[in-house]
């Protein structure tokens, strides 16, 4: 019988392998993007013991758990505030927020716009699926105008967020969506988001078969990856206005890209007292 070699993966040096393989459902677009994440994290210089990555509640929640870096599973959708304190405590860690979208914009959603108007220097990185996964797949914050879900069973009839136009109008350096089709495109960005001073943030849209695409007869994740591939744009100068999404309707294209990156001072509270002082 021939000999098995088995070697680490160079990635393997920022993940908690005893914890894998992990729990996400087959077709889910979390584990691409925590790839993404771990890429970013080796490509960027900053030593991993000055990462941090910090989650609240659900299935995007569990995703610090598998890094090998500081990480903390906080209360649902006060992922912002922890980070925050430890961005502000120990300025010289790189703090990502990894959460879905009905824990930051849902249970969360006045903390991200008030860290974002501080220009707080973290990066918030979202799973969009457009559903709350874990508890069985009820309506979020992002759900579509007449999409269905458990607890919208004839369609939902509230607008959803536009994630990318609320968070450069609260004041985000660095706004970007892309999707876990888009793995490389998203590494860079995570990585561009790291180079950042002040509160950046990537939306990624993310395939959930079991709580979003088979109430809404978009299919099983190969077939919402193959819409991702069809009807994807990259429009870096996008109308931010314009950038609502529904998996739903064929005559709109998805519009990804980089579409904020600016400079500014980011919130420093003990450096203000600190120069009033003198």
């Amino acid at each position: 019988m021939p000999e098995i070699l088995v070697e680490a993966h160079p990635i393997d040096a920022v993940f908690r392998t005893d914890r894998l393989p992990h729990i996400f459902c087959p077709g889910c677009g979390i584990g691409p993007t925590m790839h993404a994440y771990a890429q970013a994290i080796l490509e960027s210089g900053i030593p991993k013991d000055q990462h941090a990555c910090v989650s609240g509640i659900g299935c995007t929640a569990r995703v610090p758990g598998y890094m090998d870096v500081d990480s903390y599973h906080t209360t649902h959708g006060r992922s912002i505030p922890f980070a925050l304190a430890i961005a502000l405590v120990k300025p010289e860690m790189e703090v990502t927020v990894f959460s879905g979208d009905g824990d930051l914009f849902g249970i969360g959603g006045n903390h991200f716009i008030h860290a974002a108007r501080r220009n707080v220097d973290i990066n918030v990185i979202c799973i969009n699926n457009f559903n709350y996964g874990m508890t069985g797949g009820q309506a979020g914050p992002t759900l579509p105008l007449g999409a269905k879900a458990t607890t919208a069973p004839y369609g939902n009839t509230e607008p959803p967020f536009n994630l990318p136009y609320l968070a450069a109008a609260c004041g985000a350096v660095f706004v970007a969506r892309w999707t876990a089709l888009h793995v490389r495109q998203l590494k860079d960005a995570i990585l561009r988001a790291m180079q950042k001073k002040g509160f950046t943030f990537i939306e990624v849209l993310s395939p959930c078969p079991v709580g979003f695409g088979s109430p809404n007869d978009i299919g099983d994740a190969i077939e919402e990856v193959w819409l991702y591939r069809e009807r994807c744009v990259v429009n870096h100068d996008a109308y931010l206005p314009d950038l609502e999404i529904d998996l739903r309707r064929k005559d709109v294209p998805f519009v990804m890209g980089n579409f904020v990156d600016i400079d500014k001072a980011p919130f420093d509270p003990l450096a203000m007292m600190k120069n009033k002082g003198e």
